[in-house]
């Protein structure tokens, strides 16, 4: 193959990875706009179980096809602290949805690579350079902006969702320490641990879900599982240095979303601390590739 053969086909993967992601999005998007319909009718932790159920089922095809690869799993332990955290990062995010604005939810979630950054110079010992912790800082500075007590309302959101982002940083930091691990084997250990870790927050609690929420409900484990899929698939197609910018149209998407549906209008405090806290965010990955 030519070189511009080769850079047409890397053109085209990266278009449709491009696609991929921004189905992702509206797919990811679409189950949160339907948690924050529901709002506080139905718990997060029920809610947690319906979609890790849902999205079980959906994988035993896969599973089955793919069954020789769990013949031997390694790191159980690693596996199981993932799942821990992950079912503690969804439910405070399923909890934090229902009671703040989508954009602001959105906005704060963009600090993980902050976080993940001083998370992997304390737990993996990485060097992290000066001007990276410049950014960080700046990033902070974006967030106390964003959650201005005197333009948001306050909530047990808010602390719910600082307890998302610390928890899926932390699962994030498990997951690379997995790596080489099949594909399969992590999405199964951590669908069917989610499943069994949230069914003792529900037996004695369960709350009987009304005939019109019922579809949604399930909606949800549907489309964050197809979330998933949409998601590797990006990122087996592109390249970071593409998929990476334009996770922020996620960021603009949760302000139409949320202004269309929920009208809720962005303060200008919310607007300002987002833009820095996606223009620290997008320096890190700069640094971070340099």
């Amino acid at each position: 193959m030519s070189q511009s053969d080769a850079a047409v086909s890397d053109s085209m993967n990266n278009w449709q990875a491009s696609l991929w992601l921004l189905s992702d999005m509206c797919l990811n998007l679409t189950a949160l706009g339907i948690i924050k319909l529901i709002g506080t009718d139905v718990p997060a932790a029920q809610l947690v179980f319906i979609r890790a159920l849902t999205g079980l089922v959906l994988m035993l095809p896969w599973v089955w096809r793919e069954r020789s690869r769990f013949i031997r799993i390694e790191h159980k332990g690693l596996q199981l602290t993932r799942v821990l955290l992950a079912m503690t990062a969804l439910t405070a995010s399923y909890f934090a949805v229902a009671r703040l604005p989508l954009a602001l939810f959105t906005a704060i979630n963009f600090t993980r690579p902050l976080l993940l950054m001083v998370m992997a110079a304390w737990l993996l010992r990485e060097s992290i350079p000066a001007s990276r912790w410049v950014f960080a800082l700046i990033g902070l500075v974006g967030v106390l902006i964003a959650v201005n007590p005197g333009t948001v309302q306050w909530s047990w959101g808010i602390p719910a969702l600082f307890l998302t982002v610390l928890s899926s940083t932390l699962s994030t930091i498990a997951t690379r320490r997995l790596r080489g691990t099949p594909a399969v084997v992590t999405m199964l250990l951590y669908t069917a641990g989610l499943s069994l870790l949230s069914l003792p927050l529900v037996v004695g609690n369960w709350q009987v879900i009304p005939g019109e929420q019922l579809i949604p409900i399930l909606c949800i484990g549907v489309l964050a599982q197809c979330g998933q899929f949409c998601f590797l698939k990006a990122h087996w197609l592109g390249e970071a240095s593409v998929l990476g910018p334009l996770g922020y149209a996620n960021l603009l998407l949760a302000g139409l979303v949320g202004f269309v549906v929920f009208n809720e209008i962005p303060t200008i405090e919310m607007i300002l601390g987002s833009l820095i806290i996606i223009l620290a965010t997008a320096a890190l990955s700069l640094t971070g590739r340099r």
